[in-house]
């Protein structure tokens, strides 16, 4: 188990219209809490039909800025510390390969997979963290997440106890169990979400990551940073990490694959 937090893959920018701050105050906050490497993995941009624009992502004609700028700042901090370029992205099924291609001209780090619908967003379904007691909705959530690590396209699984299951506790284990079994098979880290925990939502959850301790999943704790101020707050890492430990997580990892070029 890990002490101290060396390197985050989970930090947002301004694009995405509900964080603040600049991608140079991100990193000058991460050098002073002695992070070794830095990753920026803001809300996908996605081309939707029918005119539907997202809320929560960045616009597909921000995502050159977006890279330009930290490609430069990745020059700027060198030897300072190792700066990455990925995204947060659903697997929205109608619409994944209209991504992949939006993306695929900037040779992008890595990816992790941040489910926040299932189906495809923009079809009127509820959002992921809206509370349910339908075991049919778990259980799309569930294949729906692991059809998207089976593309082999994500680096690790962003706060994968999203998915808000008020009902039988048994049907809870059942699904989620199914999920850390694949996501172990395809050694792909899931994520303790910090922002999550220390904002008191309902995830990281205590039912899951007791479930992650017995399957044996790698875990890796990811900052969800959407200010400055929130990327490796010592308080924030040293709670989550109690956490794990009293859920049975024994696996804490720093690493992820990254993105062949």
């Amino acid at each position: 188990m890990i002490t101290m937090m060396k390197a985050n893959y989970h930090t947002h920018t301004a694009r995405c219209m509900h964080a603040e701050g600049t991608e140079r105050e991100y990193i000058e906050q991460a050098i002073a809490r002695r992070l070794k490497l830095l990753g920026f993995s803001d809300h996908a941009p996605q081309v939707f039909d029918d005119g539907y624009v997202s809320g929560f992502r960045m616009l597909p004609e921000q995502l050159e800025d977006y890279v330009l700028t930290l490609q430069s700042l990745r020059q700027e901090y060198a030897g300072r510390i190792d700066l990455y370029i990925g995204l947060e992205a659903e697997y929205y099924p109608r619409y994944f390969d209209r991504l992949m291609k939006l993306i695929a001209p900037f040779h992008l780090d890595y990816l992790i997979l941040g489910q926040h619908f299932i189906g495809n967003e923009g079809d009127g379904e509820p959002s992921c963290p809206r509370p349910t007691e339908d075991e049919s909705r778990l259980e799309r959530y569930v294949r729906q997440t692991t059809e998207a690590l089976e593309t082999g396209l994500f680096s690790c699984f962003a706060h994968p106890d999203i998915f808000n299951f008020t009902g039988d506790e048994k049907i809870y284990r059942k699904w989620y169990e199914k999920l850390c079994l694949r996501a172990k098979e395809l050694d792909i880290p899931l994520e303790m979400n910090l922002l999550g925990f220390s904002t008191g939502r309902h995830y990281p959850s205590k039912a899951f990551f007791q479930i992650v301790g017995e399957v044996g999943n790698d875990v890796i704790l990811g900052c969800d940073a959407h200010a400055p101020w929130r990327v490796a707050d010592p308080k924030e890492i040293a709670d989550g990490l109690r956490f794990l430990q009293s859920c049975g997580v024994s696996r804490v990892t720093e690493q992820i694959k990254l993105r062949q070029p």
